[in-house]
């Protein structure tokens, strides 16, 4: 039996508590968090404010209750504000102090806050948590326009639920295209895509960004580097997230290169009894071996149940390893599927300078079921390899069909470290109402082989 104390309420904290309650039962759990809820899902937030989930509550996965019935301890409101490691105590709201045999942080992230002057105006947004959603929804059930600043993966889920609400949006994005992880053409189909399917709602405004929020205690507008004015009733700022480390520094406990924290594939910190897991830490992008940040609830999961796992390696003698991220993702605008893993030809090309690699692609256009099935989608599918070995290196999926389970099939097939021609003789499942004879997946693939050859 041991003292476990877990800080940080979200995904990898709760996941880290459960499993440790499960592996010893006779363990002492105790999870401290400074929101005044725990365990919900952030990111069913856009799906919220678009109205798709009718209840907050539905993002709820578990109570405080429901965890007491475990035999793990909540203790809301409860920010940590020191980390005394030679004492193996935390210090609470700057007065309680609790002892532990193992200590997990799960400490999370926060919205990145870009330079803007007037920045504190009300009625401007971030979505990080289940009230910055509440706020967002009641303000967007009675306001006619906003803007939108970013154009990454939450704030296209944001873009659709502003059109659902009906709201002209006006999204702006520094770089020069929208979704810029994903290759050129790619994001040029994703906001076409966008322009042609949102009612004349949403305008874009590329290589620009705001400089100044306009207003005296409500937010009124916005004015760009450019010299843009836009005026809209609220504003969201989506441009990424930063970890929370600070706790972390100054306890003694290594920042990596990204600025997340440093922990092996057990998820140890450097020092001893000391763990880490989900938005917190940085993780190895297995394409390249480099150490990335990325902010995602799968990873948060996965490296949260590691390190309880990690933790009790001395009661159980088992050990368990997370060994990195392909950067898998998955969104939609719609009906309209947008995923992508591994490396997209751009930043394969960027590496070209560091690793010895020719990068090559095939993109194909194709239905995802038999073209005499009804309700048929239009999937386009960008493979991109290693020309000299065969090597796949990543895959971009966007279209009106079944993108995840596409981008899932190369997803595995990176893991697995197949070439091309390896990966031309998967066994992929065929029936008309699900795919067509020739997976858009192998079709891609038959043409870098010829690639290849040539």
């Amino acid at each position: 039996m041991k003292k476990i104390v877990i800080i940080g309420g979200c995904a990898a904290g709760p996941k880290a508590a459960s499993k440790c309650k499960r592996i010893n039962p006779e363990n002492i759990v105790e999870m401290y968090t400074k929101e005044n809820m725990v365990s919900y899902s952030a990111c069913g937030l856009p799906y919220y404010i678009g109205g798709i989930v009718p209840n907050i509550n539905n993002l709820m996965v578990r109570t405080p209750d429901e965890f007491k019935k475990m035999g793990i301890d909540v203790f809301l409101n409860h920010e940590c504000t020191k980390i005394n490691p030679d004492k193996k105590t935390v210090i609470f709201n700057n007065e309680k102090e609790v002892n532990y045999d193992e200590l997990i942080l799960t400490i999370g992230s926060s919205p990145f806050i870009p330079n803007i002057k007037n920045y504190n105006l009300k009625n401007v947004f971030n979505l990080k948590v289940i009230q910055d959603g509440i706020n967002i929804k009641t303000l967007a059930q009675t306001s006619k326009s906003a803007v939108l600043i970013g154009a990454g993966y939450i704030a296209l889920e944001l873009l659709e639920a502003f059109i659902r609400n009906n709201i002209k949006t006006t999204v702006i994005e520094k770089s020069s295209r929208i979704m810029p992880v994903f290759d050129d053409e790619i994001s040029i189909e994703i906001m076409n895509e966008i322009k042609n399917n949102s009612k004349g709602l949403v305008e874009f405004i590329n290589n620009d960004e705001v400089v100044e929020f306009l207003g005296k205690e409500n937010f009124e507008g916005v004015i760009t580097k450019n010299g843009a004015k836009i005026e809209a009733d609220f504003c969201v700022v989506a441009v990424g997230v930063k970890p929370n480390v600070d706790i972390a520094r100054d306890a003694g406990i290594e920042i990596g290169v990204t600025g997340a924290i440093k922990v092996d594939n057990k998820m140890r910190t450097n020092i001893e009894n000391i763990w880490a897991a989900g938005d917190c830490t940085e993780n190895i992008f297995i394409p390249t071996k480099q150490s990335v940040y990325r902010a995602l609830g799968t990873i948060a999961y996965k490296q949260g149940r590691v390190a309880a796992i990690n933790a009790n390696s001395d009661f159980t003698g088992i050990s368990e390893q997370f060994d990195g991220i392909l950067g898998s993702m998955v969104t939609k605008f719609f009906d309209y599927g947008i995923s992508m893993t591994g490396l997209s030809e751009n930043q394969a090309k960027e590496l070209t300078n560091y690793f010895n690699i020719s990068p090559i692609s095939a993109m194909v256009e194709e239905y995802d079921k038999a073209g005499y099935m009804p309700k048929i989608g239009t999937l386009k599918v960008k493979l991109t390899i290693d020309k000299r070995t065969g090597e796949i290196l990543g895959a971009q999926a966007i279209g009106k069909g079944d993108v995840d389970k596409r981008i899932s099939v190369v997803a595995s097939a990176l893991r697995a470290n197949l070439t091309i021609n390896e990966f031309l003789h998967l066994d992929l499942p065929y029936s008309p109402p699900f795919s067509s004879t020739i997976d858009p997946l192998l079709t891609a693939a038959y043409k870098l082989k010829q690639m290849m050859e040539e």
